[in-house]
Parts: structure tokens; C-alpha cells; sequence
């Protein structure tokens, strides 16, 4: 696989994380990481209703299958977000109450985390990389210098989409700690 790619995948998979973190306002990238158990098997919320946002406040789903309203109550509840439900019997509302600071500031500590875990990725990307030019080298492939290029190149690459990501996560920051 092209190395440019696979770091950009890298990149886009910590966005999307990143989309996972709360922030004073209702999205529904919210509840992307949450799993309802649906006839014995772990199934994404968006499979089992749609989801929108009405206000900057609330969150509304509307279940496929009114006999899950209850499943995705309890999935909800138990996840790790702190939100809790409106049940109306037909439907799901969720209000999203402001932040503290407190929690604003735990929501930029988890952000940093998720970066750090995508710069992670990208820099076990990079020695793979490295790790195959140097066999290039060795196998009689490059010369030294070609390999050292090689090796210059990888570097600047991974240089370019580490900082993408403190771009993403300077971003992030900036739109939890909006109040």
C-alpha cells in the first residue's frame, strides 16, 4: 500500500475520533462509537435509528424498530458520555447539557490522548516504512545515499501529517473550550 496513503488513513481515523468528543453543542458523531445490543449481536446505533440534531441542544433518534427504543436507552446510559435519555415511546431525545470546566478540561486531556494515538500510528507506519528501505539497501535495491533519500522522505512525510494532526487537535481544543 502507498505510504502517503496510509498515513492519511491514519489521520481521517483520528478526525473521526475526534468527532466522538463532546463538545457545548449537539452532533450527532456523538453516539458513532456506541453499540446497541440488538438480538444478541453488537450493532451501531445509526443501523437501528436515525439520528438528528432539531437545536444546538438536542439529539433525537427515531428507532427502525419501536421494540429496540428501550435497547438504546440502556446503551446510552451506559456509555461513557454522560448523557441521558428522554423516552417518549416513540422516539429518543437527548438533551445536551453545557459544560463545566472541569469537563471541558477532561475533554482536552482525552483529545490530546486520541492525537497522541494517532501520531502513534503514524509513527509505526514510518518505521515499517524505514524498516523496508534499509532491507532495499541491503538486498543491493538502493545505495546508501539512494536509501538515506528514502529514508529523508519517509521522515518528511511523517513530519507533514504529525502535524496535521496538532492541527486537528489545536482545532478540537479550541471548539471544546468555546463557550
Amino acid at each position: 500500500m502507498d505510504l502517503e496513503a496510509s498515513m492519511r488513513k491514519s489521520v481521517e481515523s483520528t478526525q473521526r475520533t475526534f468527532n466522538t468528543i463532546r463538545t457545548g453543542r449537539a452532533n450527532a458523531s456523538l453516539l458513532d462509537k456506541i453499540q446497541v445490543e440488538y438480538y444478541g449481536a453488537d450493532t451501531p446505533l445509526k443501523s437501528l435509528a436515525t439520528i438528528s440534531t432539531p437545536d444546538s441542544t438536542t439529539i433525537q433518534l427515531q428507532p427502525f424498530d419501536m421494540g429496540s427504543l428501550a435497547l438504546i436507552e440502556k446503551a446510552i446510559s451506559m456509555s461513557d458520555l454522560g448523557l441521558t435519555c428522554n423516552n417518549d415511546g416513540k422516539a429518543i431525545r437527548i438533551n445536551i447539557p453545557p459544560l463545566t470546566e472541569d469537563r471541558r478540561k477532561e475533554l482536552c486531556k482525552l483529545a490530546a490522548k486520541y492525537a497522541e494515538e494517532g501520531k502513534v500510528a503514524l509513527r509505526n507506519i514510518r518505521r515499517d516504512a524505514i524498516d523496508k528501505v534499509k532491507k532495499q539497501e541491503k538486498d543491493g535495491e538502493f545505495s546508501e545515499d539512494q536509501s538515506r533519500d528514502e529514508q529523508d522522505k519517509v521522515q518528511k512525510l511523517t513530519d507533514k501529517f504529525i502535524a496535521e494532526i496538532e492541527k486537528l487537535l489545536a482545532e478540537k481544543e479550541a471548539d471544546i473550550l468555546k463557550v
